[in-house]
């Protein structure tokens, strides 16, 4: 197996077809299909099932792919220690970050990492705790901002801060009763009466609020499964239904205003933020220095208000300086 053959099969299952792959590659369409096919014979399995459209992974591809990712990755970073060892800040380095935290924190940490590394490349990825601890695990991510999350020996984590957690009501939907006093704390008991949207099962605060009620013989009475934080939002504002989210999720959205918002007490929720690692692998001086950074960000932005803060969204933001290339 040679390193070419390797990068070419990543970029045509990737893109899903030959001509892309050659276009992005810049490698004639026949040079990538016989490297393609030499690692098939190699292997003596089918990776990818062509057809008019392009070219869609086999059981075998889908496997081969990830490990294939994890060896570019690993060849990446060591190229990157070698720059690191010369004193030079350059490279490619990608934060995972979940989406609460993702639309506050992006657009400073790119502007950050920007003033602090000129000749290195920021990629941030969006997504679940659950899947970026998987990105960590294959190589895909070098850091990530999680909440509470299992151990795992295979991950290192830093605690940075605790946020409480809130029930969420809509004010235009008007409330019962029971809600007549929405200035002051919930506990755990009445929250469990509510007709809840929340993200389902991996998601960090569902877990949270399952293994914290059931702990009191209680358990929540979902009434949606929503995985966008502005979906639920939306549907708090518009329909007879309730969330339980940080307060800093409730500012991000704009829209406070539509919103009653109070802590949960007896036992109060509280989810906690961690930057997490790999344990695998070697960190250096860039992870490092790009650790810190996000420990005194994710301080700033969630002690201060978000006045200042300029929020970006994205699913995968690459960012460069252009004087580095």
């Amino acid at each position: 197996m040679e390193l070419r053959q390797l990068e070419s099969f990543v970029h045509v299952a990737e893109l899903g077809s030959f001509t892309r792959a050659s276009n992005y590659l810049s490698i004639a369409q026949p040079v990538l299909s016989r490297q393609v096919r030499a690692l098939e014979v190699e292997f003596r399995q089918v990776l990818l099932e062509r057809n008019g459209r392009g070219v869609t992974l086999t059981e075998a591809g889908k496997r081969f792919l990830e490990h294939g990712r994890s060896v570019l990755a690993q060849i990446e970073r060591a190229q990157l220690d070698m720059e690191e060892g010369r004193g030079a800040s350059t490279g490619r380095l990608v934060v995972a970050l979940p989406p609460s935290v993702s639309l506050t924190l992006t657009a400073p940490l790119v502007r950050a990492f920007r003033d602090r590394f000129p000749k290195a490349t920021l990629c941030v990825l969006e997504g679940l705790s659950t899947y970026v601890l998987e990105w960590l695990t294959i190589g895909r991510a070098d850091c990530a901002v999680v909440y509470t999350v299992p151990t795992s020996s295979g991950i290192e984590l830093a605690p940075v801060l605790n946020e409480q957690l809130y029930l969420v009501s809509g004010r235009a939907t008007g409330t019962s009763s029971a809600d007549a006093s929405l200035s002051d704390e919930i506990s755990l008991a009445e929250v469990s009466e509510r007709n809840l949207v929340m993200p389902s099962r991996p998601h960090s605060i569902r877990m949270l609020v399952e293994a914290t009620m059931a702990q009191a013989s209680l358990k929540p009475r979902i009434a949606l499964e929503i995985e966008s934080i502005p979906a639920i939002l939306t549907l708090v504002r518009d329909e007879d239904v309730h969330a339980i989210l940080s307060r800093k999720a409730v500012r991000s959205s704009g829209h406070e205003n539509d919103f009653h918002v109070r802590p949960i007490r007896r036992p109060t929720l509280e989810t906690t933020l961690w930057i997490a690692t790999s344990a695998q692998r070697p960190g250096g001086p860039l992870l490092n220095q790009t650790v810190s950074l996000l420990q005194n960000l994710l301080r700033e932005y969630w002690t201060i208000g978000l006045e200042n803060a300029t929020t970006q969204r994205p699913s995968e933001v690459c960012e460069r300086d252009d004087a580095a290339t």
